[in-house]
């Protein structure tokens, strides 16, 4: 199943979910339709291209809804996800809407700690990060968990908010100021967890602590995404706009502090 195809089928699906309708906006707001759409589509497609073994193991650590998943699984992927948000309680009824398309059997999920699990070094061979890493914390333990149960050749897959964007970076410090990391409350677990709060970094960072936990980021070009406000989708469709974002992402002072996504892949140092 195609990209496009997915998408066209996640909209009926929204149509009867108005817990996820919130989440994700696309019915709300004629206006911003192709703007919502140009970023999922790039994203979900980065991820998409990635892997292509069909006999991979996968952990979509961070899963949220489980959109990513079950794209993965209507294409035959295992996927296994985990989360530790609401969204939890809305996937099973998911997985009964996407079953008329594929085996979404495949997905299986849990709500856990990524510190609590107990999971067999060398198993996954692929792990999936959409905007999970910047909140996941302490972000070094975390990493050398992935690392540990990543496979020798292993590879992490990572969406997230260009940390050196200067208005997200505004917007971030008018919400949290400096606070960074704070402690939760996490009512299912029943325990304090610590927390990244919005704490996005720039390419060179995240490269930095990867490095550091023995992943390899040679040769690792990142893919930089939306750079367009939704006003500028209003005459032109999702795909015009992400051509044109895809020339103007070779501008690296553009790239580096304007564009709002940040898509890479990092390997396991074999």
């Amino acid at each position: 199943m195609s990209v496009d195809d997915f998408f066209d089928l996640f909209l009926k699906e929204l149509q009867d979910a108005p817990n996820m309708r919130a989440y994700y906006k696309f019915l709300n707001n004629k206006s911003s339709f192709e703007f919502r759409k140009a970023y999922f589509l790039q994203r979900l497609q980065y991820v998409s291209d990635q892997i292509k073994d069909t006999n991979a193991v996968i952990w979509d650590c961070g899963c949220g809804y489980g959109t990513t998943a079950l794209f993965l699984a209507m294409n035959g992927f295992r996927v296994y996800g985990t989360t530790l948000e609401f969204y939890f309680d809305e996937i099973e009824q998911r997985k009964k809407y996407w079953e008329q398309y594929g085996n979404a059997d495949l997905f299986e999920v849990d709500y856990a700690n990524i510190f609590d699990q107990k999971i067999s070094n060398n198993y996954f061979d692929y792990i999936i990060l959409q905007d999970t890493l910047h909140h996941i914390e302490p972000l070094q333990d975390a990493l050398k968990i992935f690392h540990n149960v990543l496979k020798p050749d292993g590879q992490l897959i990572v969406a997230e908010v260009n940390g050196n964007n200067i208005m997200e970076n505004l917007k971030f410090f008018k919400q949290r100021g400096n606070k960074r990391i704070i402690t939760i409350w996490d009512a299912r677990l029943q325990k304090n967890i610590l927390f990244g709060n919005e704490n996005v970094r720039s390419w060179k960072k995240w490269q930095h602590e990867f490095e550091q936990a023995g992943f390899n980021c040679k040769n690792v070009k990142p893919e930089y995404i939306r750079f367009f406000y939704p006003f500028c989708y209003r005459k032109r469709s999702a795909k015009e706009m992400m051509v044109k974002e895809n020339n103007l992402q070779k501008i690296a002072c553009l790239r580096e502090y304007f564009f709002f996504g940040i898509n890479f892949s990092v390997k396991n140092k074999q």
